[in-house]
Formats: structure tokens, C-alpha cells, sequence
């Protein structure tokens, strides 16, 4: 018997990825398959040249005996790129649109959501204690890489990254000290304890699991830009699920909700910063 190849739309290294991240799906229950390609295909050629192996499908037999590879891998999905106070233009609007209105309610539950190491959340605290709001906020910070939640938790940072950090601090309508917020010793800034006692840090996958909570504020940015359509869209259906009425939607830079459709369910509070207000 001979067998024919034919010509398809999919090529053969497709295929591959496919499977493997059908097989990471049924065998460790991540599911990237809704992640944008183009991202998944460059984290997996990476980690296929740092495990030295000739092949997507010689990797995904390699994951299935070996977790340490899938963990390696895991942490290549993960999105980790952030910093305090980063894009300080988001958080000034915040400041100064989003703010007022958060202070006519008599608690505050904010889902932040992909927080990676913490940084931004730190931000978020700090910006609420300037603002007289913390003592009725609290705020869940969610990351789908529980070795980046325990680096949130523990509130450390490189002590070289303050000075930048300080810019953008100042530049978000900072009102005091930057240096007031941590502790420095040796190499690290330690930021004191009292930013996180109404933070709750959890791990939460945003493919996979549901709405847990009712939240007047929801911050997601830049993670959106790395799932596709339909992981996007089933996304901002979890937000508009878990946000009050009248809820703020915070988003990343290059994120909208234009491209899924969902723009009549919200008005806009700043075009620019990508901050919406559920109607």
C-alpha cells in the first residue's frame, strides 16, 4: 500500500503544535490553545532550543515523562513583563477619573487580573492610600503562575529598578516620597506590609476558570493581546459577568473592546488610558 501526501492549509509544524498543546490540555489541564500562534510558536521554538531537542513532537513526548520541562515551558507561556506604575498615564487618569467615582462606594473590591511579580498591585495600593481609600478596598491580584504569586506576595524588588520606578511614580500624580512606600536593604526594596493587608493573592486561570466575585473595578492589562478571538471574547464575557452595574474596566494599551464587540455594554471614561464604565 502507498500512501499519497496532501496539500493542506495547515503545514506539518502546525499540526505538531496543535497536538502538543492538545496534549498539555488533557494530561496537566493548562490550556493554551486559544493563545494567539504567533506567541505560542516562538515560546515553544525557544524552549525547544534550550532542551536541546530536534522537534516540536520530540518535545511533547519529552513534557509528557519529564513535568520539570512543563514547568520550564509554563513559565515560558506566562506573560511576566511588568513594573511599578507602569505607563503612569493609565494610572493618572485613574487617579483623577476613576477615583472620584470609587469614592461614593462604601467598600471597594478590585479584581486585578494577570499581576504577575506584583508590581502593579503594589501601584494600585499606594495610589489608593493616597487617595483616602484603601481602608474600604480590597483587592484580588490573580495570576495563572503560582511561582509568580508567592514573588507578589513577598512585596520585593530589585533596589537598581526604584529609580525608574520613582519617574514613574511621580509622573502617575505621586504625592509624597516614593522612597517613604519601602525598605531598602542590600540589593532588594522591600515595600511595607501595611500596601497588602486587604490584597489577596490567588491563583486564577483566566482559559479555565470562572467568575468568583462581584468587583466596582476590574484592571487587565496587556495580557488580552497574547490569547485569540475567542479566548478574547470568552474573557471580556467573565468581566462583564463579574463587574457591578456601572463597574470600571481598565485595559492595556494596545487592548479594546472594539474588537470583540461589547463596546454598547460599556461608555468610555478615557479613550486614551482604555479605561470603560460598564452601563
Amino acid at each position: 500500500m502507498t500512501f499519497k501526501l496532501q496539500q493542506h492549509d495547515e503545514n506539518f509544524e502546525d499540526i505538531e503544535i496543535d497536538l502538543l498543546l492538545e496534549s498539555i490540555y488533557r494530561y496537566y489541564g493548562f490550556d493554551f490553545r486559544n493563545y494567539a500562534f504567533s506567541f505560542l510558536k516562538r515560546r515553544i521554538w525557544n524552549r525547544l532550543r534550550a532542551e536541546r531537542v530536534n522537534n516540536i513532537s520530540e518535545l511533547q513526548g519529552a513534557l509528557l515523562r519529564d513535568h520539570t520541562i512543563m514547568e520550564r515551558l509554563f513559565a515560558d507561556f506566562s506573560i511576566n513583563i511588568t513594573e511599578m506604575f507602569r505607563d503612569p498615564s493609565f494610572f493618572l487618569a485613574f487617579r483623577r477619573k476613576a477615583v472620584p467615582i470609587l469614592k461614593e462606594y462604601p467598600l471597594i473590591r478590585i479584581w486585578h487580573v494577570g499581576c504577575s511579580s506584583g508590581e502593579e498591585v503594589y501601584s494600585m495600593a499606594i495610589l489608593l492610600h493616597e487617595e483616602g481609600l484603601i481602608h474600604k478596598a480590597k483587592i484580588y491580584a490573580t495570576d495563572m503562575n503560582k511561582k509568580v504569586i508567592e514573588k507578589a506576595k513577598k512585596g520585593s524588588f530589585s533596589l537598581h529598578k526604584m529609580q525608574q520606578y520613582t519617574k514613574n511614580y511621580l509622573a502617575a500624580g505621586g504625592k509624597t516620597a516614593f522612597s517613604e512606600y519601602y525598605t531598602a536593604k542590600q540589593e532588594n526594596a522591600t515595600f511595607h506590609s501595611f500596601l497588602t493587608e486587604n490584597v489577596v493573592f490567588a491563583q486564577h486561570n483566566l482559559s479555565t476558570d470562572g467568575s468568583f466575585n462581584e468587583f466596582h473595578v476590574i484592571i487587565c492589562r496587556n495580557v488580552l493581546i497574547y490569547f485569540n478571538r475567542d479566548l478574547q471574547k470568552h474573557v471580556f464575557d467573565l468581566f462583564n459577568e463579574s463587574l457591578t452595574r456601572r463597574g470600571i474596566l481598565g485595559l492595556g494599551s494596545k487592548e479594546t473592546i472594539k474588537f470583540i464587540g461589547n463596546e454598547n455594554d460599556y461608555e468610555e471614561v478615557d479613550v486614551y488610558e482604555k479605561l470603560y464604565r460598564k452601563k
